[in-house]
């Protein structure tokens, strides 16, 4: 068995719940909402492009007095059949 892979997935999955958490202190939004927002994103992109899920993060940064909520969604390559 490999522990050493598992953790590693264990402790990224913990370090984006943080994320999460900070990032809900400090926009106010309720909780869960940022999670949500992120899991409905990666659905309706998913139906045009293949997203590379376990890779996206959304973040909200803060620029005087204005919010700004940045997506990176990484891309998996296209493999497309041409039949037309």
């Amino acid at each position: 068995m490999n522990f050493l892979g598992r953790n590693r997935k264990s402790a990224n999955s913990a370090k984006e719940r943080l994320k999460l958490v900070l990032i809900h202190d400090r926009t106010d939004l309720p909780p869960g909402m940022m999670e949500d927002l992120r899991d409905e994103l990666i659905e309706v992109i998913s139906r045009h492009i293949n997203v590379d899920r376990d890779r996206v993060r959304i973040q909200v940064n803060q620029d005087g007095r204005e919010q700004q909520l940045v997506a990176e969604i990484p891309l998996k390559a296209a493999t497309r059949s041409r039949s037309r």
